[in-house]
């Protein structure tokens, strides 16, 4: 394979929401970790679960299922908290989403990812950057930067630094 070639190949991270298999990504995701104690934020949004500790700053945390229009899940041993990086006016955000289970990096070349459908699909096509294939599976290929508006990231961002006590977080 050419160096040409081996450049245009995508590396996603692979997950579970019920029975529809999602990918980000690679780029956007920071790290995986397994469930964790979620502090519950008062009168936020219902997909917003609340906040983590990692490593002494306050991550907010997602629930993918319901951000998604999904019905909510229960946590079970395989349930997940990706991190994620969002870029948000000119800065990245940091936070947590909250998936069934992770499955495995999978490589796709760009030819092989498909336009997202315009109906039928069980997420909102904007968020969507693509439909690949794995063996007789479809992937969603979920744009990160897409599924939150800049009101909810605002919000996001303003209780990252709330529970931080103000402080920035060091990248």
């Amino acid at each position: 394979m050419s160096e040409e070639a081996l450049n245009d190949i995508n590396q996603f991270l692979t997950f579970t929401l019920g029975r529809e298999i999602f990918a980000l990504d690679i780029g956007t995701v920071r790290e995986v970790l397994e469930l964790t104690s979620i502090t519950k934020i008062p009168r936020t949004p219902g997909f917003m679960r609340g906040v983590i500790n990692l490593r002494g700053h306050a991550v907010p945390v997602v629930d993918m299922r319901m951000k998604l229009g999904m019905s909510k899940g229960e946590d079970t041993v395989d349930t997940c908290i990706i991190i994620v990086e969002i870029e948000f006016d000119g800065e990245i955000t940091v936070m947590g989403a909250l998936v069934d289970s992770v499955r495995e990096v999978f490589e796709m070349m760009p030819d092989s990812i498909e336009p997202a459908p315009k109906m039928g699909a069980a997420v909102n096509a904007e968020y969507i950057r693509g439909m690949g294939r794995q063996d007789e599976k479809f992937i969603i290929i979920l744009d990160i930067n897409k599924i939150f508006s800049a009101e909810e990231l605002a919000l996001v961002k303003g209780m990252s630094k709330e529970q931080d006590g103000g402080q920035e977080e060091a990248a």
